[in-house]
C-alpha cells in the first residue's frame, strides 16, 4: 500500500475495525474510507455495489461481523449465519467488481474443528466437527475465507485472510448476555467491587484453556501482512499462550480489585476444552506480538471504567 492508497476499513467502529484505522493512521496512511451501518448497511448488495462503484477503494480491511459469545450464539444461529454471510459476500464480492487491489478477510479462531490438535496450524481446516455452540458463525467464516482463496484461484486476485484468537482491547462489546468472556468477567467483577458482592459465580468448571490476543497487536499484523503476504493459506494471528478461565478470572479480579469470592456452576457449558493457535507462520514472516496479557487487561479495564464515567 502506498502512503495515499484508497483504504476502506469494513466495521470501523468495531474493535477490531477500530484498531486497524488506528494502526493506518500511526504509519502515516492518510487516505481511509469509513463508513457507520446507518450509512452502509453491508447486508444489503445494492447498496454495497453502490458504494464501491462510486469509492473505488484500493485496499480493503473486512472486519465487520456479527459477533457474540456462547449465549448470543446459541440463541441466534441463524441470524449469525446469514448476517455474517451476508455482509462479507457482498463486500468481497463487490470488490473484485471493482477492480480493487488486495483485501483482506478477518475470520476467528473458531473455524477450526472443535478437537484440533493443539495448536492449531492453519491446515487443520476443514479436518473435523465445528464447536457446536458456535457453527453458525464458523461457517459463515469459512465461507468467506474460501470465497477469496476460489476469486485467487479462479480470477487471479489477491485476497488474504487472518484468522485471530480471542481478542480483547479498547471498544469491546460489554452487554451483559453478548459479550465475549473477558469484557464479561471485566464488567462482573467490577459490578461486584462496587455493589459488595461476596462472591461471582462463574459458568462452567473454569478448566477450558483459552488464548488471547490485544487487538493493537492483531492490527500491526493486520498491515504487515497486507504489505508482505500473499497466499491462498489463512494466517493464523494470537500469542502462542493460553490461560485457563479460572486463572483468568482470578487474574481480572486481582486487576479489578474484587475481593470476594469466585464460584463455578458447573451446569453451564464450558465450550471448546482448548483453543491454541500455532502462530509460526506469523513469527517466519516477522511478526510478533508486543502486549503481554496482564499489561492489556489493565489497559482494558482503565478503558472501561472511562467508558462508564462517560
Amino acid at each position: 500500500m502506498e502512503k495515499n492508497s484508497k483504504i476502506y476499513v469494513a466495521g470501523h467502529r468495531g474493535m477490531v475495525g477500530s484498531a486497524i484505522v488506528r494502526e493506518l493512521k500511526s504509519q502515516g496512511y492518510e487516505n481511509i474510507i469509513t463508513r457507520s451501518h446507518k450509512e452502509l448497511n453491508l447486508i444489503c448488495q445494492d447498496a454495497v455495489n453502490d458504494f464501491f462503484y462510486q469509492e473505488k477503494p484500493e485496499y480493503v480491511f473486512l472486519a465487520a461481523a456479527k459477533v457474540g459469545g456462547i449465549v448470543a450464539n446459541e440463541s441466534a444461529l441463524a441470524d449469525f449465519m446469514y448476517e455474517n454471510m451476508m455482509l462479507e459476500m457482498n463486500v468481497i464480492n463487490s470488490a473484485w467488481k471493482n477492480g480493487c487491489k488486495k483485501l483482506e478477510f478477518l475470520g476467528s479462531s473458531c473455524i477450526y474443528p472443535r478437537m484440533a490438535p493443539q495448536p492449531m496450524t492453519e491446515s487443520c481446516l476443514l479436518t473435523g466437527e465445528l464447536e457446536k455452540t458456535n457453527e453458525a458463525y464458523a461457517l459463515a467464516k469459512i465461507s468467506g475465507l474460501k470465497y477469496c482463496e476460489f476469486l485467487n484461484k479462479q480470477y487471479g486476485t489477491e485476497y488474504i485472510s487472518v484468522m485471530p484468537t480471542n481478542l480483547y482491547g479498547p471498544n469491546d462489546n460489554y452487554h451483559p448476555t453478548n459479550s465475549h468472556v473477558l469484557p464479561a468477567l471485566i464488567r462482573r467483577f467490577h459490578k461486584a467491587k462496587e455493589t459488595g458482592e461476596k462472591k461471582v459465580v462463574c459458568w462452567g468448571d473454569g478448566s477450558p484453556l483459552r488464548e488471547f490476543l490485544y487487538v493493537d497487536d492483531l492490527a500491526s499484523l493486520c498491515v504487515f501482512l497486507m504489505n508482505n503476504y500473499s497466499g491462498n493459506e489463512t494466517v493464523n494471528a494470537g500469542t502462542g499462550k493460553e490461560i485457563s478461565i479460572k486463572d483468568l478470572a482470578e487474574l481480572v479480579s486481582k486487576i479489578v480489585g474484587y475481593e470476594g469470592s469466585i464460584e463455578w456452576d458447573i451446569s453451564k457449558p464450558n465450550g471448546t476444552p482448548r483453543k491454541l493457535l500455532d502462530v509460526s507462520k506469523a513469527k517466519a514472516l516477522g511478526w510478533k506480538y508486543s502486549t503481554e496479557l496482564e499489561d492489556g487487561i489493565r489497559i482494558v479495564y482503565k478503558d472501561y471504567i472511562d467508558r462508564q464515567m462517560h
